[in-house]
């Protein structure tokens, strides 16, 4: 007697059981969770660091003071180290004049509109003031005298530290959390004399030429004001505008602005230069680097004029 004949099995995975899943939906499933588990990852990591930096703020909080010296040492080692590579070869003088046109030809319009508004209002204040002593012949003196050593170049700089400041920080800043400027290094490329020395640089020699521009339009508005509204004759404006005036003010009141470039550069590519964590901490950088750049020119032109008044004197020659 034949026995019947046998069915094929079923095939694995078919419909006597539950379908397999193809290779490729493993290998997404794989992939899906090797990603999630890297996200978590950096997740923690970030997290990690937020409450690092988060502690360490407390800390500095919690002793001003303590961290206060912490950060100017840390500063004045910036300042070593520039002074220790700014004069060594091979110079970046592409990068120094790019940064140089940022600081001046970009900047022109801004201190001009300032100083030429600033020459104006003087102008306007000081005539009423002036008239009601009978003095009103020794605006242009005084216009010339107020313009050229103290409201120009404090002026000036305080308004480009707003403006460099803010950028330079967040520029520098953006390239360290990105690690752009760890790749520089790692490549040998001295990220330091291209990035920190040239703004610097640029700071320290442009910031007496945007000086002597803006004086000279704060003068000139002066000068129109004076005559347009005032009704003063132009060669008595002229002849008296500089009477008290002497060269060695002119000089030390303008190339004091020197020091306040420097102060500016080096003090907002110190803050973008040492930016740790993300995208917070630049814009924290940026209002910092404006905050103390401002501050520190107001204290380091009360060290410079008592200085001059104390080698050279005051206009009446006395010291």
């Amino acid at each position: 007697m034949e026995s019947p004949p046998r069915l094929p099995a079923p095939p694995a995975g078919r419909p006597d059981g539950p379908p397999d899943e193809s290779l490729t939906q493993r290998l997404r499933a794989g992939r899906r969770a090797r990603q999630n588990e890297k996200i978590l990852q950096d997740k923690e990591i970030e997290d990690k660091v937020a409450q690092q930096e988060a502690a360490a703020r407390e800390r500095q909080e919690s002793r001003p003071f303590e961290g206060f010296l912490s950060e100017a040492g840390r500063l004045f080692e910036f300042v070593g180290r520039f002074f220790s590579q700014f004069w060594r070869r091979p110079f970046e003088w592409r990068e120094l004049t790019a940064q140089m046109d940022e600081v001046g030809a970009k900047s022109l319009t801004l201190t001009g509109v300032v100083g030429f508004s600033i020459g104006i209002v003087l102008a306007m204040q000081s005539r009423g003031t002036l008239a009601r002593f009978g003095a009103e012949s020794f605006l242009p003196s005084m216009l010339a005298l107020s313009v050229i050593k103290e409201i120009g170049p404090v002026l000036t700089s305080l308004v480009l530290a707003g403006r460099l400041g803010a950028g330079m920080g967040a520029e520098l800043g953006s390239m360290k959390v990105t690690e752009q400027i760890d790749a520089l290094e790692v490549a040998a490329l001295k990220p330091f004399r291209y990035l920190v020395v040239t703004r610097v640089l640029a700071c320290v020699i442009m910031f007496p030429v945007m000086t002597v521009l803006t004086d000279l339009l704060a003068l000139l508005g002066g000068f129109l004001e004076s005559v347009f509204s005032g009704g003063m004759d132009y060669r008595v404006f002229i002849a008296t505008a500089f009477d008290t005036m002497r060269f060695v003010d002119v000089i030390v009141d303008t190339m004091k602005t020197s020091v306040f470039g420097f102060i500016v550069g080096i003090v907002s590519c110190y803050l973008g230069y040492s930016v740790r964590g993300g995208t917070r901490e630049v814009g924290r950088a940026a209002m910092q680097a404006v905050v103390v750049s401002s501050l520190l020119i107001l204290i380091a032109d009360v060290v410079i004029v008592r200085a001059s008044l104390l080698i050279f004197g005051d206009i009446s020659g006395s010291s």
